[in-house]
């Protein structure tokens, strides 16, 4: 690794080259957290709200996050989805405090001094504004239009609800990378399908984002990590796959449960890994991994799909799900997962994707190393803001690669963050 630093945002990076070394203090320093609010999550980026079959009905809404920002998702009486910021234009309350419902009035009044608002965010009522018996009241020129919510650009990619504070942002595809990898895979999943959610969950991880959001893109970590994932062949380093980057900073990782080579299991064999366990466990009940081939007219058995700053879309085996990464400070996020299938699956299908939810999730029998994983890193990194991660499997370029033990994408991911925050 080349030594020599300069000094950027307060810490200190390898002054040329690909980020194949990250100061630690991205992951604990509130002036690198504050500033990610404003260049990233209110910057040039999309950012995802929601499904859009979350608010299938008009009147539907959904309260969420762009970054640490709280957003309404709404679908008004016409089926135009909005997103508006969830802060009273008057004195700054939360205008909507539950998850999700529907509002079948069309507007949003805030308890405090319930100024209402309607699906679009902007201010339709307002009381005493003409005062009570001809005293107090607004101005005769206050302007209702003039005091509406916060609005943000929408986008509803093929039932993938984006939201930029941007107004110059070019569409979501383009943001994807129009025809490559990422924009591929997600059509894959959502082009031409009725989504239907049948189910929620959500984790709390004291750790920075940003540790989560590497973990997405490590291709290698999950056989070195996952107990589940490596005994029971879901995913291992030697099946057949690789990554794809696209724009910078999304990515894409994928394999083929099944294909491992002889001499790329002999190895595993030898390493004598903690997490290879073939001959000692079995499934009591293997019917969970027993799932439906060639779904998507492929063989591909696992897809996740990155997509910064704050999506993850996966397809392991036959279940599907979105993980929305929300930042909650400088050390901590919340996980939102949304699970779904297609509205014209049959039963035994319906089936298969509900049984396989217990792979994933918080306690998810391949998901749940993840977030403690995240939580070791940032209790490791609390001081020494100038030490350095080092990211070097794979080489210390950015390229797409046809195999899994390499983090190129990681180092993808740094190269742009390091753009989009001026260091």
């Amino acid at each position: 690794m080349d030594a020599r630093v300069k000094r950027t945002g307060g810490l200190i990076w390898p002054e040329e080259g690909v980020s194949s070394a990250v100061p630690y203090g991205v992951f604990t320093e509130q002036a690198v957290y504050d500033e990610e609010q404003a260049r990233i999550y209110r910057g040039p980026t999309w950012n995802f709200i929601g499904l859009a079959a979350e608010v299938p009905n008009p009147g539907d809404f959904k309260t969420t996050y762009v970054g640490d920002t709280p957003v309404v998702m709404t679908r008004d009486d016409t089926g135009a989805i909005h997103a508006w910021v969830n802060r009273c234009a008057h004195r700054g309350a939360l205008v909507c405090r539950e998850l999700r419902g529907n509002n079948a009035a069309g507007t949003y009044t805030c308890v405090y001094h319930q100024w209402s608002f309607d699906a679009a965010g902007d201010l339709v009522g307002v009381p005493f504004r003409r005062g009570l018996g001809g005293k107090g009241g607004y101005p005769a020129d206050f302007d209702l239009k003039a005091h509406g919510l916060r609005k943000l650009r929408v986008e509803d990619y093929h039932g993938v609800v984006f939201a930029t504070f941007d107004a110059n942002m070019p569409g979501v595809q383009d943001y994807l990378g129009a025809g490559e990898a990422m924009d591929a895979h997600l059509q894959r999943i959502f082009k031409d399908r009725e989504i239907e959610v049948i189910g929620h969950a959500r984790q709390y991880i004291p750790s920075n984002w940003k540790f989560y959001a590497e973990n997405t893109k490590d291709p290698y970590h999950a056989s070195l990590l996952h107990l589940f994932h490596m005994t029971f062949g879901l995913y291992r380093s030697s099946q057949v796959g690789g990554v794809k980057i696209t724009n910078g900073w999304h990515t894409v990782l994928f394999s083929r449960s099944g294909t491992d080579s002889e001499a790329a299991l002999a190895d595993t064999k030898q390493s004598q890994l903690r997490t290879y366990q073939a001959d000692t466990y079995t499934l009591d009940d293997p019917s969970l991994l027993r799932g439906r081939q060639g779904e998507w007219d492929d063989d591909v058995t696992l897809v996740i799909m990155s997509l910064m700053p704050s999506l993850v879309i996966q397809q392991i085996q036959n279940t599907l799900a979105v993980r929305q990464i929300l930042p909650k400070g400088r050390d901590a996020f919340e996980l939102v997962w949304t699970y779904f299938g297609y509205k014209t699956d049959d039963e035994e299908l319906r089936n298969i994707r509900l049984k396989q939810i217990n792979l994933i999730g918080p306690a998810g029998l391949i998901s749940m190393e993840d977030g403690e994983s995240s939580v070791i890193c940032q209790q490791a990194v609390v001081r020494d803001q100038n030490d350095w991660s080092c990211i070097e499997m794979g080489g210390r370029d950015v390229q797409d690669a046809d195999h899994l033990v390499t983090e190129t994408t990681i180092r993808a991911f740094w190269d742009h963050y390091r753009a989009l925050m001026g260091y």
